[in-house]
């Protein structure tokens, strides 16, 4: 494919109200409010739907679509790629659209085959595989799915920095890291005269925020990063439709959800419900409109299964707040402990040795 060096993205079709658009860090890209997470296509929903989505979401004049190698792995008969092929085909079939859009996917997750990591060698297999399957010549951001401690960071930049050389990444960002490994990357970087990470990818809504709120957002603000917020929606249970044990054991999420199911989960529902009746919206709706007022972050993340869905999502990134709405949901989810620092407690501590390893470059 020729290469067409992409502007951040062509404005929509004339008459359609455009999201004003964020700068994503130091990248040079520039984001509307909202980008879109595509976990799901080729898992919960098949390939025509997920054009439906994509087409819905561009019209409304959004621009940048998330996704990973490794989406949808986890789904039985699916090897990884789907939702990168979907993609891919979806561009090709849309002459243009390349230049109206940003892709963002990731490297490093787990094939489930042994395909993992971010070695050197496995980054630039795995960026020419990337791309083969969006059918384009360049990822607009290209992140670390995950840490890596038995790679050198190093070797981990180096190789991201000749893709940016070699003009098939325009920047790079990293994901699930905790503070001291980011921070450990961006030292690492200006030691060694290498591409440092432009941009985060935390999970951080309502229920989960002291992993970001702290060390990692302070970090964010001074190094000037992009900030992506993943899960925006706490895997469904900020849209108000899990208020009871009953209502979990309906769900495949069951299990995962019911970490938020206690009194300051319930707490955060009923705020969200206040705020969302004030505004005519959605709880799911002010649950991201919170995400776009707080310090550091650039966009959240969130995917959709419908029309319905998408059309929920754009109504979020265009809903205001007020000073007394956010007083409120302050009020009803602001704690020193989340529900992830009790209920991830001991997922922490089983991974201290691992993290400290990686802080000192083992």
């Amino acid at each position: 494919m020729t290469s067409t060096q992409a502007p951040n993205a062509t404005p929509p079709a004339p008459g359609t109200p455009s999201p004003g658009m964020r700068p994503l860090g130091s990248t040079g890209l520039r984001v509307a409010p909202l980008v879109l997470g595509s976990n799901v296509f080729g898992w919960t929903i098949d390939e025509r739907t997920s054009f439906e989505l994509l087409d819905a979401f561009v019209d409304a004049g959004f621009n940048a679509i998330d996704t990973a190698d490794i989406y949808s792995v986890w789904a039985a008969g699916n090897r990884g790629g789907e939702s990168e092929g979907i993609i891919g085909r979806w561009l090709r079939a849309r002459p243009g659209m390349r230049e109206r859009v940003l892709v963002f996917t990731k490297v490093g997750g787990d094939f489930r085959d042994g395909r993992r990591g971010l070695s050197a060698a496995w980054i630039v297999r795995a960026a020419e595989d990337s791309l083969a399957r969006l059918q384009t010549d360049r990822i607009d951001l290209y992140q670390a799915h995950w840490p890596d401690p038995g790679t050198p960071l190093g070797e981990t930049l180096g190789a991201f920095g000749n893709l940016m050389s070699a003009g098939k990444v325009r920047a790079i960002g990293c994901s699930n890291m905790l503070a001291v490994q980011v921070e450990a990357s961006l030292k690492a970087a200006r030691a060694l005269g290498l591409p440092g990470y432009q941009t985060l990818q935390p999970e951080y809504n309502l229920c989960t925020r002291t992993g970001f709120e702290g060390g990692l957002r302070r970090l964010a603000v001074r190094e000037g990063l992009g900030v992506l917020a993943h899960s925006g929606l706490a895997r469904g249970f900020l849209t108000g439709k899990y208020r009871s044990r009953a209502d979990l054991d309906k769900s495949t999420r069951g299990a995962d959800l019911a970490r938020f199911l206690g009194g300051r989960g319930l707490r955060i529902l009923g705020a969200l419900d206040q705020v969302a009746d004030r505004h005519g919206a959605q709880p799911g709706e002010v649950a991201l409109a919170w995400l776009l007022t707080r310090e550091g972050v650039t966009a959240p993340i969130a995917s959709a299964t419908s029309r319905a869905q998408l059309a929920s999502l754009v109504r979020a990134a265009r809903l205001e707040l007020s000073g007394p709405d956010l007083r409120l949901l302050e009020q009803a989810s602001g704690t020193a402990w989340d529900a992830v620092g009790l209920g991830g407690l001991r997922a922490r501590l089983a991974g201290t040795f691992r993290r400290l390893a990686f802080a000192l470059g083992r």
